[in-house]
């Protein structure tokens, strides 16, 4: 491919210029698809970095606050990551089927979805925003200074649940320009705001959840407005936003294993959170946290390349092109392995540098340096794991998934990095290691499954 033609292809990558994905080259299909959703993640991991940038100034106890709340906020993560799957694999399978008005209605019927959820969501975390801080092993102190940024980050989680469902709309319709767009604006929103609510305005550390909340508000905005100037692959027609209990059974049928498998992952993370709090004191979780944010930066590309896959086996199996959507998940997962042995190597040479720009406490230095090269030396084996889940999410396969995370997280991940901090008394460093180990055996089983086929066969 000649560098014109890259910077062609980057051109109406950024645009987001029709595409038809099931005819053509498979290469120009993921570089078209991958492109936007790579930015996009890489703009979500940059309001985490953000976020602990400028809270890392306001001392440990507030580090910690943001870690631990952002622990359990992975909880919501992951219903509107299942939501989005959800979406994702119906608006792509009816794409592929070239049925725009099924891809349409099941659009819409999963914002529905998504509004009624988040809501009880965000009321429950409000109401018990200190009892969340303590249950993950924050001390008093923590919790004084630190409840009011929880129950607001809580307070916002239907910015959270749109904003990723929205999002996977577009990618199942082939539109991941969109999705792009919306995070640029939500962090650059962040970014701007960030530093003027703590600092300027005084608001503290409840300024960065102030900024936060606007910035992700601000990206569903954006979303809704294009959304509702409708286009060829997702027309608007106001009755679908009706209830529709085929249309809604069908989602949740998808919904509920890949929002559980996203809960079982984001509890583990929990745990380890936890366990790294409990046996290593505020200086381990702090370092912790500011390591998991690095390795939240440089896992969200990855996810970007495997979103990829997703709405390409979706679409192509809507196409009736099986050959096409292995050959689709191949190359994916070829680029995904190659770019996190890049990453591993940063993590490897450069994770000193990297902790200390986020933090002057020594104590948390080593701890998150530590941290940052343990994980980084199965990032190899994340790449492959991450496209193989999601190309099965993507063919509408939820439940596979879901049980190969029960077995990696529940089953192996947290007892191993219980036994290791504690019955070895390997303390933080145990939980780190159960980290890599993990994910590698998830990747080695979600492959074996794939190559069994079944996922070939689902109809939806």
């Amino acid at each position: 491919m000649s560098i014109p033609k890259i910077f062609l292809l980057i051109r109406d990558a950024l645009q987001g210029k029709d595409h038809d994905y099931t005819q053509g080259s498979i290469k120009v299909a993921i570089f078209l698809l991958a492109v936007p959703m790579v930015l996009e993640l890489c703009l979500e991991s940059v309001f985490a970095l953000v976020d602990m940038f400028f809270v890392g100034k306001l001392g440990k106890n507030a580090i910690a606050t943001v870690g631990l709340t952002e622990s359990v906020i992975t909880i919501i993560y992951s219903v509107a990551i299942g939501l989005s799957t959800a979406a994702t694999a119906l608006v792509a399978r009816k794409t592929g089927e070239k049925n725009e008005q099924a891809a349409s209605q099941g659009a819409m019927q999963s914002i529905l979805l998504g509004v009624m959820i988040s809501i009880i969501l965000g009321i429950i975390g409000m109401y018990f925003a200190a009892d969340i801080l303590r249950f993950m092993g924050a001390n008093n102190e923590i919790i004084r200074e630190g409840a009011g940024f929880t129950r607001i980050m809580m307070g916002s989680s239907i910015f959270i649940v749109l904003l990723f469902l929205l999002n996977g709309i577009f990618r199942g319709a082939g539109n991941a320009a969109i999705a792009m767009k919306s995070l640029w604006l939500a962090s650059a929103i962040n970014i701007v705001l960030c530093p003027i609510c703590i600092y300027t305005l005084d608001f503290g550390l409840e300024g960065a959840a102030i900024a936060t909340a606007i910035g992700r508000a601000s990206g569903v905005v954006f979303q809704i407005f294009q959304l509702n100037k409708g286009s060829k692959q997702l027309p608007m027609v106001s009755h679908y936003f009706k209830p529709h209990i085929p249309t809604l059974k069908v989602l949740f049928t998808l919904a509920w294993p890949a929002t559980f498998q996203f809960v079982i992952a984001s509890a583990s993370w929990i745990i380890l959170a936890k366990i790294v709090a409990e046996t290593g004191g505020s200086e381990a979780s702090a370092g912790y946290q500011i390591a998991m944010r690095n390795v939240v930066f440089f896992i969200l590309p990855a996810w970007g390349l495997s979103n990829a896959a997703a709405t390409l086996v979706g679409q192509n199996l809507g196409a009736k092109q099986i050959g096409r959507a292995e050959a689709s998940v191949r190359l994916a997962a070829i680029y995904n392995m190659f770019f996190m042995g890049i990453v591993t190597i940063i993590f490897m040479l450069f994770s000193n540098p990297i902790i200390r720009f986020f933090t002057t406490d020594e104590a948390v230095i080593a701890y998150g340096v530590l941290a940052l090269r343990i994980i980084g030396t199965g990032y190899v084996f994340y790449g492959l794991g991450m496209v193989i889940v999601q190309s099965l999410n993507g063919a509408g396969d939820t439940k596979s998934p879901t049980i190969i995370h029960f077995v990696g997280f529940w089953l192996f991940q947290i007892p191993l990095a219980y036994l290791l901090a504690n019955y070895f008394n390997w303390g933080p460093q145990g939980a780190f290691i159960a980290i890599p180990v993990a994910e590698t055996l998830i990747a080695l089983i979600a492959y074996l499954v794939y190559r069994s086929g079944k996922w070939k066969l689902i109809d939806l």
